[in-house]
Order: C-alpha cells, then sequence, then structure tokens
C-alpha cells in the first residue's frame, strides 16, 4: 500500500471536503507523512491549511459530532481536534524569522513552501494533499523522499540558520538518528558542532523530553555518542564527557569508561524498556572521573565510586529537570548498590551477603541484576562466562532465601514502638540497638524471620544491655 492510499479514509476525506467547502488548500505535514513512508503508526496528524487553520480544526470538530472536542491555541495560530483516540492538529501556512537570543519567533501568514522550508528536517519537510482535486498529491520540495531512502538527517535550508535560530533542533537531529538509525549529514552535522553552545537558551525540559526520546531508543549509545562527538555533551551532562579518554602511567591504562557506559547502557536496553533502568546504566559508573587515583601496587583505583555516584544522581537529575520522585531515588539506588553483586561474586557468595542484598535492594533486585550482567563488558569471553556463571548462581540463591525467609522488603517482626512499651522505654539509642540487632540476626540466618524467634532474640540482647521487661 503506497503512502498516498494508507491515507484514503473517510476521516482524511472528510477534512478535506471540509477544506474544500471553505475554499481553503489543506495538507497532512510533517511527522505523519514520514512515518507513512516508514510505515510507523501515529495517531497524531498535522495538518496545514493556506488561511486559518483554527477555522478548519472548528469545522472538522463540529463535523465530527459529539466524540470530537476542539482546543484552541489563538497565541499559537494552532487548534488540536480529539477524536477518539486520535489528536487532530491544525496550523495555517506561516513563516518565521528569529533574533539571535530568542528560539521563539515572529510568525507571519505565509504559503506552502514557506512553512515547508522553514522545517527541521528534509524528512519532515513533506505534505501531501487532501483537497479533493489532488486528494494523495505529495508535495516534497527538499527530497525528503530520497532522504528516507538514504536514511539521511538534513536540513532544508542553511544548517547554519537553521540551528541558530532554534537549537533544539540541534537535539532532534541527534534524537531522529537514534530512534530511525539514521546518518546525519555531514554537512549538517558540522553545522551542529559550530553551533552547539547555542544549546544554551533552551530550556533544560526542551532538552530532557529529547534525551528521554534518545534513551527510549532501540540503541540509545548512538545518541549520546553523537552528543560527545559534535559537543553538545559538554553543555547537558558534563559528568559524562569527563569520562571519556584513558590515562596512563607506567605503560597502565584504564578503559575508557565512556565508552564502557555506552556499552553496559546498550547491553541493558537490549533487555529491558525500562528508561530508568536505562538511567541508572548511564549513570552508574558517573562518579569514576572524580575518584580515580593511582595506586604503585593496584593500579587505577576508584574506590568508593559507586556511593560518591549515587551523591550525584540528585543534582544530575536537578540540572537535567528530570523528576525528583522516586524515579530518582530508583536511579541513585541502583548506582550505590551496583557493585554489590560482583563483589558478591568474587568472593564466596554466603547466604548472609545473599541476604542483605536481597533486603537492601527490594522489589529493583532482578532490575540491579539485569544492569550488573550487563556491566561485564570484558573481552575475554572465559572471564565473560565465568562472572554470568556466578550472577546464575546469586539468581539461585535469591530465589532459595525469598521462598525459606522472605526478606524482600521485610519489616521487623517486632516494632521499635513494642519495643519501648515491652521495657519502658522513651525514643533512644537504646531501642535502635535493639531493632538493628535483630534484622542482623535474621539477615544473618541466626534465627528466622518470625515474630516469636525475633522476641526471644529481643529479650537477648536487652539483657546484655541491663533492660528488663516491665511485665515479665
Amino acid at each position: 500500500m503506497t503512502p498516498s492510499q494508507k491515507i484514503d479514509t473517510p476521516l482524511f476525506h472528510s477534512v478535506g471536503s471540509i477544506a474544500d467547502s471553505m475554499n481553503r488548500q489543506c495538507y497532512v505535514v510533517g511527522g505523519y507523512v514520514r512515518d507513512l513512508f516508514l510505515c510507523r503508526h501515529s495517531k497524531d496528524i498535522d495538518f496545514v491549511t493556506v488561511g486559518s487553520g483554527i477555522e478548519v480544526a472548528e469545522a472538522v470538530a463540529r463535523h465530527l459530532g459529539r466524540g470530537a472536542r476542539c482546543n484552541v491555541f489563538k497565541n499559537f495560530g494552532t487548534a488540536q481536534v480529539k477524536f477518539r483516540d486520535t489528536e487532530l492538529e491544525f496550523v495555517g501556512a506561516r513563516r518565521e524569522s528569529y533574533s539571535h537570543d530568542s528560539r521563539k519567533p515572529v510568525v507571519e501568514d505565509g504559503t506552502l513552501d514557506d512553512d515547508l522550508s522553514r522545517r527541521d528536517f528534509t524528512i519532515n519537510a513533506m505534505a501531501m494533499s487532501v483537497n479533493r482535486d489532488n486528494f494523495g498529491e505529495l508535495i516534497d520540495p527538499y527530497d525528503g523522499v530520497g532522504d528516507l531512502d538514504r536514511q539521511l538527517i538534513r536540513t532544508p535550508l542553511d544548517p547554519d540558520i537553521t540551528f541558530s535560530d532554534d537549537p533544539l533542533r540541534m537535539m532532534r537531529a541527534i534524537r531522529f538518528a537514534t530512534q530511525l538509525g539514521f546518518t546525519i549529514y555531514d554537512e549538517t552535522f558540522e553545522a551542529i558542532s559550530r553551533n552547539a553552545s547555542r544549546i544554551k537558551i533552551i530550556s533544560h525540559e526542551r532538552i530532557a523530553d529529547e534525551l528521554m526520546k534518545i534513551m527510549s531508543s532501540p540503541v540509545p549509545s548512538i545518541g549520546w555518542t553523537l552528543l560527545m562527538n559534535c559537543g553538545l555533551l559538554s553543555y547537558i551532562l558534563p559528568e559524562l564527557e569527563a569520562m571519556k579518554g584513558v590515562e596512563t602511567v607506567n605503560g597502565r591504562g584504564h578503559k575508557d569508561n565512556f565508552y564502557h557506559t555506552l556499552t553496559v547502557l546498550d547491553n541493558v536496553a537490549r533487555k529491558s524498556d525500562n528508561v530508568w533502568l536505562r538511567w541508572g546504566a548511564l549513570l552508574h559508573d558517573i562518579a569514576k572521573p572524580v575518584t580515580k587515583r593511582w595506586d604503585g601496587k593496584s593500579g587505577w583505583t576508584f574506590h568508593n565510586h559507586n556511593f560518591i555516584g549515587a551523591k550525584m544522581v540528585p543534582r544530575i537529575f536537578r540540572n537535567l529537570r528530570l523528576p525528583l520522585n522516586e524515579k530518582m531515588k530508583y536511579v541513585q539506588k541502583l548506582v550505590e548498590l551496583h557493585m554489590r553483586p560482583i563483589a558478591l561474586v568474587e568472593d564466596e557468595v554466603t547466604d548472609s551477603a545473599v541476604r542483605r542484598l536481597l533486603f537492601d535492594a527490594g522489589d529493583d533486585i532482578d532490575e540491579l541484576m539485569t544492569l550488573c550482567e550487563a556491566d561485564i563488558t570484558s573481552k575475554n569471553q572465559v572471564k565473560v562466562r565465568q562472572f554470568l556463571d556466578n550472577f546464575a548462581l546469586v539468581r539461585r540463591k535469591m530465589v532459595e532465601l525469598e521462598e525459606k525467609d522472605r526478606i524482600r522488603n521485610f519489616q521487623p517482626p517486632v516494632s521499635g514502638e513494642e519495643i519501648m512499651e515491652i521495657y519502658g522505654l522513651s525514643p533512644s539509642r537504646e531501642v535502635g540497638q535493639i531493632k538493628e540487632s535483630i534484622k542482623n540476626a535474621i539477615l544473618d540466618g541466626v534465627i528466622p524471620n518470625e515474630r516469636d524467634a525475633a522476641l526471644e532474640y529481643m529479650h537477648q540482647v536487652a539483657a546484655k544491655m541491663n533492660l528488663h521487661p516491665l511485665n515479665p
């Protein structure tokens, strides 16, 4: 089925008929047309009319009846019609001009050619008519179809003007290249590099939107590599850029932690669509540049990079305008704990250590293990297999111990309030010590995770502290 056949539906014919009745040219434009050629389904449809798009939208909403709702945004000259699970957006054709210190353009009425020329990339600068006389006709003045075939991201006009006018388009170029697996045209990419500093006028929220789309792509490392190579990364996430490079002392170098991180990120992406797990992968070694030390005996060390990295996560999320809620805390937990399973498999896998890992990771244990398995990037396949086999052993032990001891997210069988009531204590260090002793006894396998055993152990601990029950 050709793209023009794909719009041969009652909805598009209705829009075209209404536009005809108002003597307006009307076109499907932009991403919807691009996705028709890529055979990607979209429920967001953009229309451009020569003349007021708002008037056409209001007429379309009336025609579609009670199931349609029209929202008008007069300041932007646009209107949106929501109909069932589809969103139709209408705007009048326009031309734009920009001032150097803002991405907000001065907008004037224009022709279809004006409207297509102002668009970011050739693959988004195509239109298809929905008017009856030329229904389905493709308007492609910048060879967008050819660039789809060539898998190229290229601007319709001078890329320096395109990116200087609206620097967010630099992020969009990288995002489209990542999502689609396309290459950015050399001249276009060079212009991004020349204009990278212009990204400073873009809000962090808009940048974060593009980063989230990059992170949700099949191979997110493509985007981060492009951000590094064009110079944007130093403005967006300098902590990640600082990971690039290898330092050598006495002929001994460490691995390039930037490219190692991207390998881990792609390994995780192949296993999971969880975008926050992917952020955990991206940031798991983020503190290595600040913890890197040379030791004459051990070589390069990165002591406590997991703990320091976890402390860096809130600031990074705040700077990127990512959510500072449970999503951030989840990423922080992954960064802090990602060394624990590796330490387990390097030593003997004891029940106590596995219980403590289950307790600390809680419901996130499976995703933590996914991250840790993805973190094994050695080229030594024997070593890789040994680590993965050991991780499989840890997973089996987790299942066995969880079935037996119910450690994941457990609450101590005796609460602090009960301890205070039994021994006549007010909130104090002693109460905390007794609670901690009970928890450790359960995690170390000294007592089962049961109330009677916990009460008996509590009395033993309290007696050693010269504490006695009020009602023995």
